[in-house]
């Protein structure tokens, strides 16, 4: 060892140190994902405040990401949802990383909060916003891996950012909600994208201190079993699938598309859930830690993905 480091200069040792910080975790069980980081980019978003979209936080929200994927394959999804309240212009957000193969992994979230009706201060720190940081973060390392034109080993990963996942009225409504995700599966349906995707994973409500991701009952069973064994490869079996529940979600537009899904959520939130959709929804209920185990297990769902072809 010692002759090998006297023949490195300190660039090439800050070269093998990035290289080290973003390689594949198929590599070693020791390295894991930056939850710090996704912890990071959720705090600059929940400082933003509410994020319903016609409010000044959602055109915030927007610029945010813009600003964030403005040197990736950034392509914005406007469209106009007719909703309960009227016509209301919306916007989804699609980063793409072009892999090897031919197929998409996608990883999906929503960024919006909707509750104009209840005129709470209902910042969504778990709820759009952990799952924002984390898609951020997971993103930086495909970033770094496609720099200089090259492409993923594997599958192109494309991360979609929904608008309109929640409803506009106090209670949820299926009609009323799950705008984003309801365009994007009927345009990609339209045009062929949907039979290009090899799996879709939705993420929701994941940074929780208290972690207890449900097995959402609409999710594909094969898809389930991959995370179940990411999960078990990093020795997380204890916060993912001890119970099982059915969730009207983003990935359902999918699902009856027969698009391979699946929602990794927690729904759990709080005692007896009183901190979902409430102004007790802020960042000191994030977890860098939940945040660190979501992004190992979707790192290595999708290298299981790209293994099973």
């Amino acid at each position: 060892m010692s002759g090998w480091m006297s023949k490195m200069g300190r660039a090439s040792l800050r070269v093998v140190a990035a290289l080290m910080l973003f390689a594949p975790l198929a590599a070693t069980a020791q390295v894991h994902f930056n939850g710090q980081k996704a912890y990071d980019y959720a705090r600059e978003f929940v400082a933003i405040g509410p994020r319903w979209p016609t409010g000044p936080g959602h055109a915030k929200a927007e610029q945010f990401l813009r600003s964030h994927f403005a040197h990736d394959q950034l392509e914005e999804d406007a469209f106009t949802a007719d909703t309960s309240i009227g016509p209301v212009g919306m916007r989804n957000f699609i980063v793409r990383y072009p892999g090897k193969k031919d197929g998409v992994i996608v990883l999906a979230s929503h960024y919006e909060t909707n509750y104009p009706l209840r005129k709470i201060n209902f910042v969504g720190a778990n709820d759009g916003a952990a799952t924002v940081g984390l898609l951020m973060a997971i993103g930086d390392q495909l970033h770094a891996q496609v720099a200089g034109g090259k492409k993923l080993d594997g599958f192109s990963v494309w991360l979609v950012f929904f608008d309109g996942e929640e409803s506009f009225q106090t209670q949820w409504s299926n009609s009323d909600a799950t705008f984003g995700s309801r365009h994007l599966a009927a345009k990609w349906g339209r045009d062929g994208t949907l039979g290009h995707i090899k799996a879709f994973m939705l993420a929701d409500m994941i940074g929780d201190k208290d972690l207890d991701i449900q097995r959402e009952a609409q999710s594909t069973d094969w898809l389930v079993s991959l995370v179940r064994r990411a999960a078990q490869k990093y020795g997380y079996e204890r916060y993912f699938f001890q119970q099982e529940e059915t969730v009207e979600d983003d990935h359902v537009p999918f699902v009856q598309r027969g698009v391979p899904s699946i929602d990794v959520i927690d729904l759990d939130y709080g005692p007896n859930d009183s901190y979902h959709h409430t102004v007790q929804d802020t960042l000191d209920k994030v977890s860098a830690h939940s945040l660190t185990v979501d992004g190992d297990v979707f790192l290595e769902t999708i290298r299981l993905v790209n293994a099973r072809g």
